[in-house]
């Protein structure tokens, strides 16, 4: 089990990597900030989370004999969801401590612009800013830019783990084309 997990969660950690670092190249190369780098970074991390579906099938019907229950399922996926997440927190440590250390004075300001582009009112506007700066100071500490990047990745893959646990668990194992099975009538 903990072949297939490591395997599994360093494939989901190397394509959030890749995503991350290709990002960041992209953005110090063009210019281009924050446009479509969500739904990028997100669409990402559910491709790499989507591999957890495989690990477990692999789990259930090679090592577990086509049976796995919930639990078993859960757990596996919860610990390939940590390392893929774990992959994402050192790329984004790597990408933000020595290629974008002004991240969160950039955010910042896009942020800001966006909302007085959307016509927000000065209140809402103030509240983002205050908000913003509260993030923008807890930045300053790196154990909350650890935990703050694992906030963004771990929901993803949580859920994508009970989809997949709750999909690949079996309490019988499935029968096998051209095998006779006793029925139980005598």
């Amino acid at each position: 089990m903990k072949r297939t997990i490591l395997r599994y969660g360093f494939i989901g950690g190397f394509i959030v990597a890749a995503e991350l670092i290709a990002t960041t190249v992209y953005t110090k190369s063009t210019g281009h900030e924050f446009e479509h780098g969500m739904v990028i970074g997100y669409a990402s991390m559910i491709l790499a989370f989507s591999f957890i579906f495989v690990a477990l099938k692999h789990l259930r019907d090679k090592q577990y004999g086509g049976i796995i229950s919930f639990g078993k399922a859960f757990k596996a996926a919860l610990l390939i969801t940590l390392v893929t997440a774990t992959f994402y927190v050192v790329t984004w440590l790597v990408c933000y401590y020595f290629f974008i250390p002004d991240f969160m004075e950039k955010y910042t300001a896009y942020t800001l612009n966006a909302a007085k582009e959307q016509g927000l009112s000065a209140d809402e506007i103030a509240k983002q800013t205050e908000q913003l700066k509260q993030y923008s100071d807890m930045y300053k500490n790196p154990l909350f830019v650890v935990l703050l990047t694992y906030m963004e990745i771990l929901p993803v893959g949580l859920l994508v783990s009970l989809i997949a646990s709750l999909i690949i668990k079996r309490k019988t194992a499935a029968p096998q084309p051209g095998k006779a099975y006793a029925s139980g009538a005598a």
